[in-house]
C-alpha cells in the first residue's frame, strides 16, 4: 500500500482537551500539555500514552508527542482515536499536514477540529512505511531531546553556582567578609529600575508571522519564528503576560512580543540574567496574570563588588557558551529535519 489521498479524519479524530487551571494542579508527574506544549505537572492524567497533542487557541501548527499518559488542556486538541496507525507515524504526518497553519478566527487565533477532519491530506496506512518514516525522522528528535537534556543540566548548574554565591553568600572567600544587615561590606542592594530598562515587545500575531531565522519569543519561551528580528541580541526576556516573571536569556537577534518585557543588549549580562531568575515578581492582575512594570521595576537586586561580580561573569561564560553550540545544534538539526519531513509526507522520497 503506498501513499494515497483521503480526509485527515480517516486517518485520525482529535478531541479537545480539558480545562485545568492553575489553582487546581496538585504536586505529580503527569504532563500538562498545552498549545505551547508541556507547561506544568499534576497528579492525575486524562490521556493514556503515547499522546499527540496540537493546539486548538493560541500557538497554532506546533505538534507534541507524549510518550506516557498525561493532560491535555482545553487549548488543545489531542488524538482521541489513531484508527489502528502507529502513533509516532501519526505525531510525524500532522507535524507536516499542519506545519504554518493559520487561524481561521480573526479576534482569537483558533481551529475547528472538523475542519481539520474535512482537509484533503495524503497519508499511507501501510505499518512498514510507518515505521520506516520513523526510523528516518527520529534521529533527529532523539538527538535534539539529548541535547536539551544538557543544556537543562548547564542551565541547573550555573543557576546553583548562582544561588551558592549570592542568594547563600558562599562565594569565594566569604569568610573573611563582614555582613552588614544582611549584605557583604563592598556590595549593594539596588531596585530593578536603576539597573535596567523594562521595554515592551511588541505584537504580532501567530497568522502574520513568515517563519524564518529570528526567533519569536512569549512568556512561556519560543512560540515559534519570523524573517524579522525586533530586538538585536544578546538579550533578555521577561514575562509580563500569562507567565508572570519568566526570564529566558536569548542569544542571537529575536522577537519579543507583547506579553513580554526585553532588556536590551546593552544593559543584558549574564549576571543579571540570574538574578532576575531569583528574583519575586508579583502578579498584579487578578483577572489575567500580568506584571506591573513599577512593581517590577521596585525589585531590588544584590549587586556585588566588582571583583565576585567579573569572577561569576568568567564561570557562566564557558557554560553559556556550550549552551549556545547546543541550541544552535538543535536549530540546523530541526531545519534538517522540518526538510526532509515533507518530502518523506508526500512520498517524494521513497522509504
Amino acid at each position: 500500500m503506498s501513499w494515497t489521498e483521503c480526509q485527515l479524519g480517516e486517518i485520525l479524530t482529535l478531541k479537545r482537551g480539558y480545562d485545568l487551571p492553575n489553582s487546581a494542579r496538585k504536586n505529580g508527574d503527569v504532563p500538562v500539555v498545552s498549545s505551547s506544549g508541556i507547561t506544568g505537572y499534576h497528579n492525575t492524567a486524562k490521556v493514556d500514552g503515547p499522546a499527540v497533542v496540537t493546539g486548538r487557541y493560541g500557538t497554532l501548527g506546533e505538534v507534541y508527542y507524549v510518550e506516557g499518559e498525561c493532560w491535555p488542556l482545553n487549548t488543545a486538541l489531542y488524538v482521541q482515536n489513531f484508527k489502528g496507525n502507529r502513533p509516532k507515524f501519526v505525531y510525524y504526518f500532522l507535524q507536516s499536514v499542519l506545519k504554518g497553519m493559520k487561524s481561521d478566527k480573526a479576534a482569537v487565533p483558533g481551529v475547528n477540529r472538523n475542519d481539520l477532519h474535512a482537509r484533503n491530506v495524503i497519508c499511507t496506512k501501510d505499518h512498514a512505511l510507518q515505521a520506516a518514516v520513523e526510523e528516518l525522522i527520529s534521529p533527529y528528535d532523539d538527538l535534539i531531546t539529548n541535547n536539551r537534556r544538557r543544556i537543562q543540566l548547564l542551565e541547573e548548574s550555573a543557576r546553583l553556582l548562582y544561588q551558592e554565591w549570592f542568594v547563600h553568600l558562599r562565594f569565594p572567600g566569604h569568610e573573611q567578609v563582614k555582613i552588614i544587615d544582611g549584605v557583604p561590606e563592598g556590595w549593594e542592594k539596588k531596585p530593578l529600575k536603576k539597573i535596567a530598562t523594562l521595554n515592551y515587545g511588541k505584537a504580532l500575531k501567530a497568522e502574520v508571522r513568515v517563519p524564518g531565522p529570528f526567533l519569536v519569543y512569549g512568556s512561556s519561551g519560543e512560540v515559534g519564528s519570523h524573517e524579522k528580528a525586533l530586538v538585536k541580541g544578546p538579550g533578555i526576556v521577561v514575562g509580563r503576560k500569562g507567565n508572570v516573571g519568566s526570564v529566558y536569556w536569548v542569544n542571537a537577534d529575536f522577537y519579543p512580543i507583547d506579553t513580554v518585557y526585553f532588556i536590551s543588549a546593552e544593559e543584558s549580562s549574564l549576571f543579571l540574567y540570574h538574578a532576575l531568575q531569583n528574583v519575586q515578581f508579583i502578579n498584579t492582575d487578578v483577572a489575567v496574570p500580568g506584571l506591573n512594570r513599577d512593581m517590577a521595576y521596585s525589585r531590588e537586586i544584590l549587586i556585588p563588588d566588582d571583583k565576585n561580580y567579573h569572577r561569576f561573569l568568567s564561570e557562566v561564560k564557558p557554560i553559556q557558551e556550550q549552551i549556545n553550540k547546543l541550541q544552535d545544534y538543535n536549530n540546523k538539526l530541526a531545519q534538517a529535519r522540518d526538510l526532509l519531513l515533507p518530502k518523506l509526507m508526500s512520498g517524494e522520497l521513497t522509504v
